[in-house]
């Protein structure tokens, strides 16, 4: 543990971070996870409401620094492809 004044509140402010991070990132699962289910029950429609969502999301975790800049455009990317493949 740490003991100089400033790593102490280093310390408290990365506690404060992570929970916030953490609850950020579940969303992202949960609505891509949402995404998915809506692919593989072939609703296009639903999928396309649902990626616009996850896609606003992973924008803004990247631009908050959550995740890498990369990572959200590789994810959004994956999952337009996914629904571009479906038919009707």
């Amino acid at each position: 543990m740490a003991n100089h004044p400033s790593a102490l509140k280093r310390h408290r402010q990365s506690r404060k971070r992570r929970v916030v991070h953490r609850s950020s990132k579940s969303r992202l699962h949960t609505l891509a996870r949402q995404l998915q289910e809506a692919v593989a029950a072939g609703q296009k429609q639903l999928a396309e409401e649902r990626l616009q969502s996850v896609s606003v999301a992973l924008a803004k975790a990247a631009s908050k620094g959550q995740i890498h800049r990369s990572n959200a455009s590789r994810r959004t990317s994956r999952l337009a492809r996914r629904v571009a493949a479906m038919t009707s």
